[in-house]
């Protein structure tokens, strides 16, 4: 079962698949209660290789799980990452669920990732060990590393090995009819056809309540339009008439006050560690801790070495330690482990 979107990668992922021999069906997800141009085309690609379509509507689900996290996250002052959720839940949960109710024996997606089998000499056994991606610019292991390794078993990654290039060469080639456009992260930050900002999105579900606009020694410098709107290290909407440009250095939910500092590099923006929650190691047990690898704080972010320990007196949260301070560790995000190429796993960011 290969779960297409009518862009190029999942419409080449089938294609590949069917080319290594493997009987194939499309499975569409309806994730918007309108109809949408991407249905149509994932359906003219299964037509064009000759394969079964299957639209299924997970509409509400995914408002649920997904639209509601994002704009409650913001109402709490947290700045949440939809992508990760929709794959945890969405395109791996809920996919996985139809899967086996369509009796398939593998899910496959277009995914730019790497899956190998590997021996683990320390436990005597073959695990299922995820890589980034060959083309690095389309690496999506950031948003996978909730995947399990019972998931993992019935996986398959066909595009983990090229590059986007030769991914639309090959749609070109074999004449696939997909779309041409690129697939959004977020793909519900969508006003009457056109992609709208985060704060243009949110203002239809979040009452404005706006409030003082600080430094952070204290002096009034504007008024904001309410803290849901602000995320750490952000500059763009901060809007003080005549100064600037500012960041957002911190928010203050009690007295709803916004903190910013003219300066990008402030030192009230970088802190040395932070805390997680809701971890999952893709090994399907834990490192011995403290552990060292690299870490990534949010999408296409640069690695960092680390530290990785339990945090005392506290079950299911553990402490991650940079060698460098970073920038904007923002609460809500994910942060993301890896061991040069290999993904280990990652968690939730809370503090």
């Amino acid at each position: 079962m290969v779960a297409m979107s009518g862009g190029v990668d999942s419409s080449v992922a089938a294609f590949l698949l069917q080319k290594k021999g493997f009987e194939v069906i499309g499975v569409y997800m309806r994730l918007f209660d309108q109809p949408e141009q991407s249905e149509m085309a994932a359906r003219q690609v299964c037509q064009k290789l000759g394969i079964k379509f299957y639209p299924v509507n997970l509409a509400d689900k995914f408002k649920q799980e997904v639209i509601d996290y994002f704009v409650n996250s913001y109402k709490e002052g947290i700045t949440p990452n939809p992508c990760v959720k929709c794959n945890k839940l969405i395109k791996f949960g809920e996919m996985f669920r139809i899967m086996n109710e369509l009796e398939c024996d593998f899910l496959a997606t277009g995914h730019y990732i790497r899956l190998e089998k590997k021996f683990d000499k320390s436990k005597l056994k073959f695990r299922k060990k995820l890589f980034r991606g060959k083309d690095v610019s389309k690496d999506q292991s950031y948003f996978l590393y909730n995947l399990s390794q019972a998931q993992l078993q019935k996986i398959i990654f066909p595009l983990g090995g090229f590059e986007k290039t030769e991914i639309k060469k090959m749609a070109l080639e074999n004449e696939l009819p997909t779309l041409t456009g690129e697939s959004q992260d977020v793909c519900f930050l969508n006003i009457d056809g056109k992609i709208a900002e985060h704060n243009e999105y949110l203002r239809e579900y979040i009452k404005q309540e706006p409030g003082p606009i600080k430094t952070l020694a204290g002096k009034i410098v504007g008024e904001h339009q309410g803290l849901s709107f602000y995320t750490l290290g952000q500059r763009r909407g901060v809007e003080i008439g005549g100064t600037g440009p500012y960041y957002v250095v911190k928010t203050d939910q009690t007295t709803n006050t916004l903190y910013v500092s003219s300066d990008h590099d402030d030192g009230a923006l970088y802190t040395g560690k932070l805390i997680m929650n809701e971890v999952n190691w893709i090994a399907g047990v834990a490192p011995k801790f403290p552990f060292v690898c690299e870490a990534v704080i949010r999408y296409r972010h640069k690695s960092v070495k680390c530290i990785v320990e339990k945090a005392e007196n506290s079950a299911g949260k553990y402490v991650v330690i940079f060698k460098e301070k970073q920038r904007a560790v923002t609460p809500g995000q994910s942060v993301v482990f890896y061991d040069g190429e290999e993904l280990l796993g990652g968690g939730i960011i809370i503090a």
